[in-house]
């Protein structure tokens, strides 16, 4: 049975685009929270020069359907041309595609890789597949989404909460003292980092005069996230904020304008992509914080090539998120967080 993969090569002309191209120079020391032995101390994470042989490293990922995993897939792809490495790169098409996900799994092993890294649609629905590869002795790698118990070898991530607290903290520096009523989207309810976002948001606005007044979950498509806005505005005609993932985001600045409220709603993603860092230059969001993805799938090649090596490795690290606005966009590193405008990956049929 023919099966969809998904071959991940540097497109030409990266240096033509709006984001620089990341030289591999450019992106270490790279500041983390090593988590080990249960304390949070940040360090300078650096990566190794080259790897030792060609070892041949699979992926999976949700979906490459928004520039954040495209991001993720250029981060991979860079480290791994940078250490002299093969990653093989499989792509489920949405989170609502777990079944899709775990016989990718399989394919994955069953190409006989020597480790696996993979951005979990479920924690749940993947712990046995994980546990599986381990058992084949398959070093096992968990990227983006949070993995609190599954059985893994290492994972890299950004501390969900505490991206929550900081976009929570910003709505209440940027509504100082005055009742606003929020309505949320966090996402596909289930996926776990959804509630991890929703759990720091909220749990920053509790006891002031910011309350949520709705919470709508729901795939991480623009067309399912509008239906869901629309709702919550019809409902709900006193929200002044609209919080939530970006497809909900880039979904709620055309249902506001519809509903003839522009400028009197704000509109505050969970994290990035590139239509939120579009939307931040021309105003309809006034910033959001970063996890970072180029950055958190490079530290995953790395450290994938670390184990195989038998060399030093972080089990547990989390990029320190930042959150953007038009006041520091000029000080930040994008390339940590896009791919260049104009890469994209390359589909094959095997």
């Amino acid at each position: 049975m023919a099966r969809w993969k998904l071959m991940l090569v540097l497109a030409s002309g990266l240096a033509a685009s709006g984001i620089p191209k990341a030289e591999a120079a450019d992106w270490w020391p790279a500041k983390v929270y090593d988590l080990a032995n249960g304390k949070s101390a940040e360090v300078g994470y650096v990566p190794l020069e080259k790897a030792d042989k060609k070892w041949n490293i699979c992926i999976l990922f949700p979906h490459v359907k928004d520039s954040l995993w495209v991001a993720a897939a250029y981060g991979a792809v860079e480290e791994a041309k940078r250490l002299g490495v093969r990653i093989t790169l499989f792509q489920a098409g949405g989170y609502e595609n777990l079944p899709k996900q775990l016989s990718q799994f399989d394919d994955c092993v069953a190409s006989k890789p020597d480790l696996i890294i993979t951005g979990a649609i479920s924690e749940a629905g993947l712990a046995k597949k994980f546990q599986e590869g381990l058992d084949k002795k398959i070093p096992q790698v968990a990227l983006i989404n949070p993995v609190a118990n599954a059985p893994v070898t290492a994972k890299v991530s950004v501390d969900y909460p505490t991206m929550g607290e900081l976009a929570g903290q910003y709505l209440l520096d940027t509504h100082p003292g005055k009742p606003v009523s929020v309505a949320v989207f966090p996402g596909p309810q289930g996926a776990g980092w959804p509630e991890s976002f929703l759990k720091g948001f909220d749990q920053r606005l509790k006891g002031t005069s910011a309350k949520i007044v709705d919470t709508k979950w729901g795939d991480t498509g623009v067309a399912v996230q509008l239906k869901l806005v629309e709702d919550s505005l019809q409902t709900n005609p006193d929200i002044g904020v609209i919080w939530g993932a970006p497809p909900a985001i880039e979904a709620a600045v055309s249902a506001v304008q519809d509903a003839g409220k522009r400028g009197k709603i704000d509109l505050l993603p969970s994290y990035e992509n590139q239509a939120m860092l579009d939307f931040l230059k021309n105003g309809e969001v006034k910033g959001f914080p970063t996890l970072a993805p180029v950055l958190e799938a490079r530290i995953a090649i790395d450290i994938a090539v670390r184990i195989l090596e038998g060399k030093p490795y972080l089990k547990a690290p989390m990029i320190v998120p930042e959150m953007i606005t038009k006041e520091n966009l000029g000080k930040s590193d994008l390339g940590n967080i896009f791919a260049p405008a104009n890469w994209q990956p390359v589909y094959s049929v095997d």
